[in-house]
């Protein structure tokens, strides 16, 4: 696995470990400390990648398979109308999926999730862990 020391999704596994939810073969999972669009996950390759293109074409349908593997887990827990994938990496060139249930009822659906300005929403210490096993379940 390649790593760069300065970017900080190679860093994120070790940085957040209280919010990790699980390592599959490809990519690892972590919950996002913002919680305003509730189980906004974050799934980032394990090693230093920044392109689909980039990825041999077995790693890559395996990668993929796994981004569907944890939407689906989202979807069974939060019951979204929407699974929303991005995967920019303008800020951050590391290859990751911002995966966040939408609900018609979130200010700002149907656009996207940085359509405007928001405050965080920081759930109680023990609500983080919950919500990690709570979606733990749904994977297995």
């Amino acid at each position: 696995m390649t790593t760069h020391a300065d970017c900080p999704m190679c860093r994120r596994w070790e940085d957040d470990s209280d919010l990790r939810i699980i390592e599959l073969e490809h990519s690892r999972v972590v919950l996002n400390r913002d919680q305003f669009f509730p189980g906004y996950c974050l799934l980032f390759t394990r090693s230093h990648v920044t392109e689909l293109f980039h990825l041999e074409s077995g790693i890559r349908a395996g990668l993929m398979e796994e981004v569907s593997r944890v939407a689906r887990a989202l979807y069974d827990v939060f019951a979204p109308v929407k699974i929303n994938y991005e995967l920019l990496g303008n800020m951050v060139p590391h290859m990751h999926w911002h995966l966040v249930p939408r609900f018609a009822s979130d200010p700002l659906w149907p656009r996207p999730i940085w359509a405007e300005p928001h405050d965080e929403v920081v759930l109680a210490p023990d609500e983080y862990p919950h919500r990690i096993q709570q979606i733990r379940k749904a994977l297995s």
